[in-house]
């Protein structure tokens, strides 16, 4: 069985900075693509930024030069570093990861709450 656990939400001011971790266990043979969606309310979830395994990166318009997504392979770990944070970055935000046990599957986070304050 495959988990996804993810830390590092919370609440902070607008211009501040939080930094997403979420880190893969289980019997995991290879990980594909990893990446972070968000949910705000009233919203469907929407995609915010992924990393290949090959190493290319790709953001949502919104979250561009802001945020930067990266990846320890070797711990099984995706990060989002999120700086110049705004009102509307605010959601719930989910870890995702295309992971390879014996076949291939979308493993989704619990999801984490950032919430930036005006």
């Amino acid at each position: 069985q495959v988990q996804l656990v993810e830390s590092g939400g919370g609440l902070v001011q607008a211009g501040g900075s939080l930094r997403l971790s979420c880190a893969a266990f289980g019997s995991i043979f290879s990980i594909n693509a990893m990446g972070w969606y968000r949910q705000a309310p009233g919203k469907q979830r929407e995609l915010v930024a992924v990393s290949t395994s090959g190493g290319s990166t790709n953001y949502a318009d919104s979250v561009k030069g802001r945020f930067t997504i990266s990846r320890d392979n070797a711990k099984n770990t995706v990060y989002l570093q999120m700086n110049s944070l705004k009102p509307e970055d605010t959601a719930v935000y989910y870890c995702n990861a295309d992971i390879y046990t014996s076949y291939y599957y979308v493993y989704w986070g619990q999801g984490t709450q950032v919430t930036v304050s005006s």
